[in-house]
């Protein structure tokens, strides 16, 4: 079953209690936080302390995603705070493993994020290690991009090699996800969406979340 993250980056922050409570409400698995440092991406957004703040107003799992340099220096922090699935970038330190350990070691789940420019057979030995592969569909650092159609050859190696695997790891997909662009990573393997404007910009999110798992889940099984 395909599950869908919303992404805070699209909310109104505002009135991001509401916002997130909202998106809950309409049936999100996930709730996706942006977290990024002005310096590994060009933007800044959120920290430890918004993250323990919206844990008292929602349930749902917090999917905590740093694009940020050296993320092991705020790992603790984030998993403290309330996060249930820390994904880091494969660009962003040179001791990735040693990152997942200390992840899986608070007792949480560990993700890896390629960027769009990564291939993804980094990955080879960290496999067993990881309970999420984030694929970005865009560059990294705002919200509303467009969809790059280069990065789905990419969703569907992952997919073949993590069944090769029999592995329980999931791909995520982030970036310019809408009705139009979910089936198509769907198809290619992807089991979690990273959704910003198609749920939080739009009138009726239920309606737009039931939108986009009818979209994706008619896309068939990967090939």
């Amino acid at each position: 079953m395909i599950q869908i993250a919303p992404s805070i980056l699209s909310a109104d922050f505002a009135r991001l209690a509401a916002e997130v409570k909202r998106v809950e409400d309409a049936g999100a698995d996930w709730l996706h936080i942006d977290v990024m440092d002005g310096h590994f991406v060009p933007n800044l957004t959120v920290g430890p302390a918004l993250v323990q703040s919206l844990r008292k107003h929602v349930r749902i799992p917090f999917d905590v995603h740093l694009m940020i340099e050296a993320p092991e220096r705020f790992v603790p922090e984030f998993v403290k705070a309330g996060a249930d699935l820390v994904t880091i970038h494969w660009e962003a330190t040179p001791h990735v493993h040693r990152v997942i350990q200390l992840i899986k070691s608070l007792g949480v789940r560990a993700g890896v994020a390629l960027n769009p420019a990564t291939s993804g057979e980094e990955l080879a030995y960290l496999f067993d290690d990881l309970d999420v592969v984030l694929v970005m569909t865009v560059n990294p650092g705002f919200g509303g991009q467009k969809f790059i159609p280069a990065v789905v050859p990419k969703i569907r190696g992952l997919q073949r090699e993590l069944a090769r695997r029999s592995s329980s790891c999931l791909i995520e997909v982030d970036g310019g996800i809408n009705s139009e662009t979910a089936p198509i990573v769907a198809e290619a393997g992807a089991g979690i969406l990273v959704a910003g404007a198609a749920v939080f910009a739009a009138e009726d999110p239920a309606q737009a979340l039931h939108a986009l798992r009818r979209a994706a889940e008619g896309a068939g099984p990967p090939i």
